[in-house]
């Protein structure tokens, strides 16, 4: 540890305050974040307090950490850095991240968790000059900045592929458009796929040749298998519950990519497996039983289908597969599909590139943070580690 680090409390370097009872006041809609033990709770049209903000889960989620960079409005459910005291206030952030397991076990409370400052504040630590602060701050902000950058492109690429599946297969855009003479604006080659004209079928209108089936001629719904959290063991196999990924393990259960849906718990919720994968107990997955394989195209289609309105069981919300079978379904024509999944392969392809690279940043952050905040591990070796992950 380098020499100028100074042995002092909490307290004396931050200042913690109870947040406000947004209840109290006429709440108005605006831009300004409400921030909750749990996160962002709603928006007001005032702030309580100018960001740069660090704000610490104080009754619900004890030991929760976040960081506003503008101005926001702390919930009475949470403490607030009202101080500073001079200090980078990303590093503080990145200093309660480091704290965050210790102060979630001094809950106080008895039914509901609570936090109280006055036992945060005694807390003994290590603590850098600003420089180091901020070195550190930009080190470990480096790679949360990447990670969010990376989440923000692969739902802007989730975004694209939704609206052309919407487009094409539930709006008819290129079929309407051929039908009233109009050029669809696709490439002469994929126009040419599309019909100019519809027919009536149990769905209403569909573009012609085109059919309706039963869900269950399409897909069966398998079972997936139990596997509690402590059984798993570390790896890179994907684990998902009704809700989406809950883990990792060593092993896989099917092959993917492949499709997950909730089963109970969450019933109905659709998510897609970039990989091979393990679906609990909780959950189902989509095998294909007939000429439409295209998954990608299964994967929206689900979407629309509104599976969660199937739940069957009255205190665990289930979802009935049987039920589920009995949904239509449309199924364009192979052309079509085809043209679809080539299409959508590339920004699937692209989406999990992102997503691999975030979690190898996530992991990266996770090794370096308490290291460098502790003083173990020096800024200039860390800044070498995340060169050669960024580059």
């Amino acid at each position: 540890m380098g020499g100028e680090w100074i042995h002092t409390t909490i307290g004396q370097q931050v200042t913690l305050q109870r947040g406000f009872d947004i209840t109290k006041v006429k709440q108005r809609k605006g831009p300004v974040p409400v921030i909750s033990s749990s996160g962002i709770s709603s928006y007001h049209d005032i702030p309580a307090v100018r960001g740069p903000g660090v704000i610490l889960g104080r009754k619900g989620v004890v030991g929760s950490v976040y960081f506003v960079p503008a101005d926001y409005w702390p919930h009475d459910t949470t403490l607030w850095v009202k101080d500073f005291h001079g200090n980078d206030p990303r590093f503080v952030y990145y200093f309660f991240k480091w704290l965050a397991p210790r102060v979630a076990a001094m809950d106080v409370g008895s039914a509901n968790p609570t936090l109280n400052r006055n036992h945060v504040h005694p807390i003994e630590a290590a603590w850098p000059p600003v420089p180091e602060q901020q070195a550190i701050a930009h080190i470990l902000g480096t790679l949360d900045d990447k990670i969010e950058l990376n989440r923000r492109m692969s739902q802007t690429l989730e975004a694209i592929a939704r609206a052309l599946f919407k487009s094409w297969f539930v709006d008819f855009d290129p079929v309407r458009a051929k039908a009233k003479g109009r050029d669809p604006g696709l490439p002469r080659h994929i126009a040419d796929l599309f019909p100019d004209s519809f027919e009536e079928s149990e769905l209403g209108k569909i573009p012609r040749g085109w059919r309706v089936a039963r869900l269950g001629d399409i897909i069966d719904l398998a079972y997936g298998k139990a596997l509690k959290e402590d059984a798993r063991r570390p790896g890179r196999i994907r684990v998902f519950g009704s809700n989406g990924q809950v883990g990792w393990h060593s092993e896989k259960l099917v092959e993917g990519p492949g499709i997950v849906v909730g089963r109970k718990g969450n019933p109905g919720v659709v998510t897609w497996a970039p990989g091979d994968f393990f679906p609990i107990d909780t959950t189902f997955y989509v095998v294909p039983k007939s000429n439409v394989v295209s998954l990608r195209f299964l994967y929206y289609a689900l979407l629309y289908q509104n599976l969660a309105s199937l739940g069957a069981d009255s205190a665990v919300p289930g979802l009935n597969r049987n039920l589920a079978y009995l949904n239509q379904l449309l199924v364009p024509s192979p052309a079509a599909l085809e043209a679809f999944d080539e299409h959508i392969r590339r920004v699937f392809e692209k989406r999990a590139c992102l997503e691999e690279e975030a979690e190898t940043l996530a992991a990266l952050r996770d090794a370096l943070l308490p290291r460098l905040i502790s003083g173990e591990l020096r800024v200039k070796d860390a800044e070498r580690f995340v060169e050669e992950a960024t580059s």
